[in-house]
């Protein structure tokens, strides 16, 4: 057990020293009741073989006093905290390439009908954020409970151009640092580099099959971070095309703590997109591109309509998260139900003074109830 604030501990004292108190006064009339001849005034005052409940009262007092001492003090304990207690920030990519058809009727849709059974079927201690990102990343809901306002703004996510990872993953770290006073809000990026197609992230220790579950969190050599218990889901379907990296805010999220689960969505030989009216935000006609010839959608040698999954495992093991890939809708909602299993529980620390004051509270209520009581007897 620890104290937020242990210079309060010496109210604590209170109790014993005005027990010593008590205590010195009974010995003092007992010593006073020797004086008189009168043997049974003598019995009333020095007590018959029960008079141990005249103190009862007074001992309950206080132990009620010295219990709200040790609340002042904030009694603190570490305790594992299940995800069903946390938030979940969910990083939605919805860049140009989630109308790839090549998940039915494009993979947009499907994304939108995995994560909104994913959000339903939340419990209603789960918070819920979102974040959406394509050429730019921004908070499109708060994490909250309310399930209607997360729906609507799922429903209501349209495409644009290139697609920002690394800066999804600070704006999740901002948007868990508005609720959670022990993760600190993202670095700026003075200078951020470009993540195109062809350039690979730092080289990393070869990744286990999922992806390094357990893994990174911390510097070697260095303090591990307390893990946060909030974590961010990542689902993008592409390469980072612009901005900070993959790798670069990895490590802002590894250094508080916070762990990223990354998914990888769609098939490798993308062939055609075809975007919605809705899908384009009403504003342009539906559109449809063939990727089927020879190069089809990469730039540098590399496709930015295929998942780059060498990033994506780098900011799982980095952050000590885990790399999941799904090919096809049914496969997302798997994923997505099946995430709680995967995400660890976290140690943090819960404070007890309400609890402690709550207890005092009631063993105050006792003592006077018995001194009532007794008082009535006599």
């Amino acid at each position: 057990m620890s104290f937020g604030l242990p210079v309060l501990l010496f109210t604590v004292l209170f109790a014993p020293l005005l027990a010593a108190v008590y205590v010195w006064q009974l010995r003092r009339r007992q010593r006073q009741a020797v004086r008189y001849s009168n043997v049974a005034l003598l019995r009333s005052v020095a007590g018959g073989s029960r008079s141990w409940r005249r103190h009862v009262p007074v001992a309950l007092v206080l132990a009620a006093l010295g219990l709200l001492g040790l609340a002042s003090a904030r009694p603190q304990v570490r305790a594992e905290v299940p995800v069903s207690s946390a938030t979940i920030i969910l990083a939605l990519d919805v860049s140009g390439s989630m109308c790839a058809t090549d998940v039915p009727p494009n993979r947009l849709a499907a994304a939108q009908d995995a994560v909104r059974a994913f959000i339903e079927g939340q419990d209603d201690e789960t918070k819920v954020g979102l974040v959406v990102f394509s050429g730019f990343a921004q908070l499109a809901v708060a994490p909250t409970s309310d399930r209607g306002e997360l729906l609507e703004a799922i429903d209501a996510v349209t495409t644009g151009r290139g697609t920002t990872i690394g800066a999804a993953i600070l704006r999740s770290i901002d948007a868990i640092a508005e609720l959670d006073p022990n993760v600190a809000p993202a670095d700026v990026v003075d200078e951020p580099t470009t993540d195109g197609p062809g350039l690979a992230p730092p080289p990393v220790p070869t990744p286990t099959a999922t992806g390094g579950a357990g893994g990174g969190g911390s510097d070697a050599g260095g303090g591990k971070p307390d893990v946060a218990p909030e974590i961010i889901v990542l689902l993008t379907d592409g390469a980072n095309t612009r901005g900070v990296t993959p790798a670069q805010a990895a490590e802002q999220a590894a250094e508080r703590g916070v762990r990223v689960y990354p998914i990888g969505f769609g098939t490798t030989n993308p062939t055609q997109m075809a975007c919605t009216r809705d899908q384009y935000g009403g504003f342009q006609q539906p559109r449809t591109r063939d990727f089927s010839g020879a190069g089809g959608g990469s730039i540098g040698g590399r496709n930015f309509l295929v998942v780059d999954e060498a990033a994506l495992r780098f900011v799982a093991d980095k952050t000590g998260g885990e790399y999941f890939a799904a090919i096809d809708a049914d496969g997302l909602t798997k994923v997505l139900a099946d995430l709680p299993k995967h995400v660890t529980v976290s140690e943090q620390d819960i404070d007890l003074s309400a609890g402690v004051a709550a207890l005092a509270a009631l063993v105050l209520f006792a003592g006077v109830g018995v001194g009532i009581r007794g008082t009535r007897r006599a």
